[in-house]
């Protein structure tokens, strides 16, 4: 079957010329021009990837990024902005969104970041659960297979972005890592620059997992350096 993309642009030239392309490229496009247009097709047929525009009429690409990031269904998004300014890609990326195109962009580009999405996707659907692909680390449990974390049996709600970052922070416990080398890890090309896209993420995951986010038990700073989980968590 093949995958479902929603643009939502309002520029129709624009959001013609990606339609025409996409569907060039095997994939199942649908088109809205704002973000309450976006949420309905959304909620009467479910899209594998949504390609998003920044500024949209009414609600705007932020919006609509904050809303789908709220749902508990897993929706990557690639957001579309015109703006150049640093702080409007931060926030995109801030507010959930998997990945970012500046507008000009060439369509090689967006169509190249679109199969890298749905690669790393593939990726991780690959093979079903093995019993090593559920973490138990210290009361927390993270079902790799499901993208599901436990504390203490309780469920915790996270975003794409904030299950593989802690992710790749649980399966090597004690590694100190940059902010750089964890946004070429879990964000992927693209970003570089943008470290403190890592510490603000870090931030919103602590306040999700852990008791005491100011004094952390999983995710530790290590000064001057980045952060690691604590060797600890495995006892």
């Amino acid at each position: 079957m093949a995958r479902r993309i929603l643009i939502v642009e309002d520029n129709l030239d624009l959001a013609g010329l990606l339609v025409m392309h996409l569907r060039d490229a095997g994939y199942t496009v649908q088109q809205a021009g704002d973000g309450r247009v976006a949420l309905q097709l959304l909620a009467e047929d479910p899209a594998d990837l949504v390609i998003l525009d920044l500024m949209l009429p009414g609600l705007d690409g932020l919006d609509v990024c904050r809303r789908l990031r709220a749902r508990a269904d897993y929706l990557p998004i690639l957001m579309l902005t015109a703006k150049s300014t640093e702080l409007d890609r931060v926030l995109g990326l801030e507010v959930g969104a998997d990945d970012y195109v500046t507008k000009p962009f060439s369509i090689r580009e967006l169509l190249a970041r679109v199969k890298a999405m749905f690669r790393r996707i593939d990726a991780m659907a690959e093979t079903p659960a093995e019993p090593e692909d559920v973490l138990k680390l210290d009361g927390l449990t993270i079902d790799t297979w499901r993208r599901r974390v436990l504390l203490d049996d309780e469920e915790v709600h996270l975003t794409g972005r904030e299950f593989d970052l802690l992710l790749q922070f649980a399966r090597h416990p004690g590694r100190v890592y940059s902010r750089a080398q964890l946004l070429d890890l879990v964000w992927g090309y693209g970003h570089e620059g943008y470290e403190h896209t890592v510490n603000s993420h870090i931030n919103r995951l602590r306040a999700k997992i852990e008791q005491t986010p100011d004094r952390p038990r999983y995710i530790l700073t290590v000064w001057g350096v980045g952060y690691k989980f604590a060797e600890t968590a495995n006892a």
